[in-house]
């Protein structure tokens, strides 16, 4: 069932100062919208957001700065005025929920100004029970059909100085800090908790010809943030920016289980056949060797792995710009070979097995439309995007056109590194993961990971190169925490053992490719081989910023719980409420015990349960624990 209204409330033929209100659904959010004469300026455009009855973002402003110099802020008149709602659920080519509900109540706010340069603006506001979100749409400006803008200038005016957990680069290291010491070019999705424990997200979402946003610490105002574009914005008219919301949750797992609201203010698929999109599990092929791929393809088969990944280095150099991605041509420095790419790609097809290749963004971005029909000839099944720009306008445009041509030949992409998702996999679900995130090959602390977890992973999948034998592993955590990881950090390509190789791919006694790790037979692995990457459903049952969390996903019958742990030893209750009633079932719990004799040191139980059940997840202060649950057969 879906349905959406529009009712004409009024229109104004002069300049008046007025309040309008939009409601989510269930009421308990509230933005309201004004025009506000303030001593030096009239007919200000103005927001505040208000959650359960008490004001959370104070009258926050709205505008453009131009590129030549004028501004877009004030002198305002409203012409008219629309209200409408939306109530619909869509199904995800696939995500963390088979299904996700869209229902919003929306608000339009047609504004004209007379005064140089004169222009036409429809402001945009959505409030969802998630939170909510504004957009702007410049219609006219001035005589040209073309727009220059220096900066935005959307304000998220607080009323007191929350904690704010703050990252300037997309792979970086979370620090805690308030809105008044966080200081300028922020990431985002930026995340706030008040003293009474009401969580806020600030963010971007459906950037995808535009600047991206940033946020800074207003520098007149402590508890002021304003938006901050990674460079200037040049567009014809009418222009559509990007949505800027405000997620708000009562706890940090409600923000967790809100970030559909991503998808929701992105365009819907515009992929028609999407049968060929496969999300899976990688294991990364760093040999370069047509031996070592076909042992990795061959462990892929036996342990329930879907794609294999060749690294950088088979076409060359990737730091040097005469490097060709068209050749096969094995990085000396890399890998001796030999590498019968062709061979490897038609083994694994015979196998149900996929390649993926990397690719960095200098041939990329000369090469593009060369590779992508000679891969898709190969047989190649998606590309990892290496090191693209990101930030300005101009490599915004260029990245998600280079998903676009991706598509066209029915080509998967995984884009790496300083990327962040604003739900345009939503659009292009071949778009399947992206890295932006402090994954594993930097050597997070829990504490990190578990910042990262309520922080980066609001706005979309995220590529975290999972290890599993590497000795970062034993140095920051345990490997019951490690098997967590593939159900708590969501993405559809879920890469594994990152630093580790099949035995069978070894081929210098250094180990394959420098690495010395070869993956195990050791019992608790069969976690791994059976967890999905993709689910039907998602429940965050526990969770702390950098402290702690619980959660459980559901895929068809089954279910899998993920609980990862920092700082001291914690024993935390986990209802199984999820499960259907009256029925048995069987759970297989993955644990920490230094007492087992093997190098990861974790044990195995089996126990039966049912939704009556409460499982005791223990885990020690750098420690966690994994459980899948299937039904009694």
């Amino acid at each position: 069932m879906s349905s959406f209204k529009i009712i004409l409330i009024m229109a104004f033929a002069a300049a008046a100062c007025f309040g309008a209100v939009v409601k989510s659904p269930d009421g308990k959010i509230a933005l309201t919208f004004a025009l506000r004469d303030s001593s030096s300026q009239k007919g200000e455009p103005v927001y505040s957001v208000s959650y359960n009855g008490e004001r959370l973002v104070a009258e926050s402003g709205l505008g453009f700065e131009l590129a030549d110099g004028s501004a877009l802020s004030s002198g305002f008149k409203v012409v008219s005025i629309k209200t409408a709602q939306h109530n619909d659920i869509w199904k995800p080519v696939y995500g963390e929920r088979s299904s996700v509900r869209d229902n919003y109540k929306q608000l339009f706010v047609m504004l004209s100004r007379s005064e140089t340069p004169a222009c036409e603006m429809q402001l945009i506001f959505r409030c969802y029970n998630e939170g909510a979100a504004l957009q702007y749409k410049i219609i006219k400006c001035g005589s040209s059909d073309k727009i220059g803008i220096k900066s935005e200038n959307t304000e998220f005016n607080f009323l007191k100085d929350h904690v704010a957990w703050c990252v300037k680069t997309a792979q970086g290291k979370y620090t805690r800090k308030t809105i008044s010491t966080m200081g300028t070019e922020i990431e985002r999705p930026l995340t706030l908790e008040t003293d009474g424990g009401i969580c806020v997200a600030v963010g971007e979402a459906d950037l995808v010809d535009y600047a991206r946003m940033k946020l800074s610490r207003d520098k007149d105002d402590e508890l002021s943030i304003v938006s901050h574009l990674s460079s200037s914005v040049e567009a014809a008219l009418p222009l559509t920016t990007p949505w800027r919301f405000i997620m708000i949750a009562d706890s940090p797992g409600g923000l967790l289980e809100n970030n559909d609201l991503l998808l929701n203010l992105s365009d819907p698929c515009a992929i028609k056949d999407t049968s060929w999109i496969k999300p899976g599990k990688v294991i990364r092929e760093v040999t370069l060797t047509s031996k070592g791929g076909k042992a990795c393809i061959d462990f892929a088969v036996k342990h329930n792995l879907q794609f294999i990944e060749f690294d950088a280095g088979w076409y060359g150099n990737e730091y040097e710009d005469k490097s060709d991605a068209s050749t096969i041509t094995v990085d000396p420095k890399r890998s001796p070979g030999p590498l019968d790419l062709i061979d490897v790609i038609q083994y694994g097809k015979e196998r149900g097995v996929g390649v993926i290749l990397y690719v960095n963004r200098r041939a990329l971005e000369k090469q593009l439309d060369q590779i992508l029909p000679l891969y898709k000839k190969w047989g190649v099944a998606g590309l990892k995007y290496g090191f693209v720009n990101v930030g300005p306008q101009k490599w915004t445009s260029w990245m998600h056109d280079a998903i676009r041509k991706a598509a066209d030949h029915k080509i998967m992409v995984d884009v790496h590194d300083e990327y962040r998702p604003t739900g345009y996999s939503r659009t292009y679900p071949n778009f399947m993961t992206q890295e932006g995130i402090g994954g594993d090959e930097t050597s997070p602390s829990n504490e990190q990971t578990l910042s990262i977890l309520f922080t980066r992973m609001l706005c979309g999948a995220g590529d975290n190169t999972i290890c599993y034998y590497n000795s970062r592993v034993d140095q920051n955590a345990t490997h019951a925490y490690q098997l967590a990881k593939a159900v708590c950090i969501y993405s559809p390509w879920q890469f594994l053992f990152w630093y580790d190789r099949p035995a069978a791919s070894h081929t210098t006694k250094g180990g394959a490719g420098g690495q010395k790790g070869a993956i195990g037979d050791e019992p608790e692995l069969e976690f791994y081989d059976h967890v999905p990457t993709v689910w039907d459903d998602t429940k965050v049952v526990h969770g702390s910023i950098g402290e702690y969390a619980v959660i459980a996903r559901c895929s068809g019958s089954e279910w899998f719980i993920g609980g990862m742990n920092s700082g001291e030893v914690r024993s935390l209750k986990v209802p199984l409420k999820f499960l259907k009633p009256g029925k048995k079932y069987t759970a297989y719990i993955y644990y920490d015990d230094p007492s087992v004799k093997t190098r990861t040191h974790v044990g195995i139980k089996k126990q039966s349960v049912t939704s009556d059940s409460v499982l005791d997840f223990a885990m020690g202060e750098q420690g966690g624990m994994a459980v899948r649950i299937v039904p009694a057969g």
